[in-house]
């Protein structure tokens, strides 16, 4: 097992096309404005990816489509089993796992029902790891269809194992944070928060890195967060207060069409669409605070001297 490197991983969005088909020259662009733009690591099939409304097929290809275009420049990681049956998410692993991926993410709710303890969740872990021996893997604490949040028990479990290198938690609390961050010390299992209003706090008890919506928004400043925290914790305080409130705007019903909207004008050839019909479109009320918010960032890049 190889020790991942990177800090921030920006969970990708889907490009599409006017016709809804994936959008593969799209996403290597996307590819490359994720990494001109500081972020070291790629999460390619995840939630933000709406890993929900892609073919099997997709996943694998869209994971392909990542690895392909990154080249080695930055690690790619890669979820993608979204099926309720175990024998079905290990078909749907193994397919991931034949793209080079880095780290093949699991989805903490798919490891057991709703109404199921972490019992089950061990045992489904247990046959996932000997179906795969050769695999490194990663978890992420996916919200939907529900959030099944690891004890910090579990989590120390998984990096005693010596199989996992990527762990996505998204509990949002420092008082959940902290053993978890305790469970993996000293492993080569690398904790990044998905969460900017606690993720100064978790760098300093020795987060690894942010995994999270808002690195499709502005990743340049998570990426100095990270590298800088420690020589300027004055401009860190004041450069997370205004990323938290950033996130406000943008965590919202029409993520992820507004970080679209915001890539495009950026400059990136990505389509305002999406499969989730339950997002919606951006009104001219939210465009108009995109925009804003893009000058905003540009004023905080200067104050960083970026």
């Amino acid at each position: 097992m190889k020790r991942l490197s990177g800090t921030v991983y920006p969970v990708m969005l889907t490009p599409y096309t006017s016709s809804m088909a994936v959008d593969y020259s799209a996403l290597d662009e996307l590819v490359d404005w994720y990494i001109a733009n500081g972020c070291d690591g790629l999460f390619a099939v995840c939630q933000s990816s709406e890993m929900f409304f892609l073919t099997e097929d997709e996943r694998e290809k869209v994971t392909a489509a990542v690895v392909k275009r990154a080249g080695g420049r930055v690690p790619v990681v890669s979820s993608g089993h979204i099926s309720d049956a175990l024998p079905d998410q290990i078909r749907e692993l193994k397919r991931i796992a034949s793209t080079g991926a880095d780290s093949v993410v699991l989805v903490t709710n798919r490891l057991a029902a709703q109404h199921e303890d972490e019992e089950v969740v061990k045992e489904n872990l247990q046959r996932i790891l000997e179906a795969l021996p050769d695999v490194d893997f990663g978890l992420y604490e996916c919200p939907y269809p529900y959030k099944r949040l690891f004890s910090p028990r579990l989590v120390k479990w998984c990096a005693q194992t010596g199989r996992f290198t990527f762990f996505k938690e998204t509990s949002c609390r420092m008082d959940f944070i902290q053993p978890k961050l305790e469970a993996v010390r000293g492993s080569n299992f690398r904790f990044f928060n998905a969460n900017t209003e606690t993720l100064l706090a978790s760098l300093r008890s020795g987060c690894d890195g942010f995994s999270g919506v808002m690195a499709n928004v502005h990743p340049q400043l998570y990426a100095w967060l990270l590298n800088n925290y420690k020589d300027n914790p004055e401009k860190a305080e004041k450069l997370q207060a205004y990323l938290f409130q950033a996130g406000l705007m943008v965590e919202t019903e029409y993520y992820s069409l507004n970080a679209k909207f915001l890539l495009h004008h950026r400059g990136v050839s990505i389509q305002v669409n999406s499969r989730n019909p339950k997002v919606k479109q951006p009104s001219e009320e939210v465009k108009a605070m995109m925009m804003k918010m893009a000058e905003d960032d540009q004023k905080m890049l200067g104050y960083l001297n970026i």
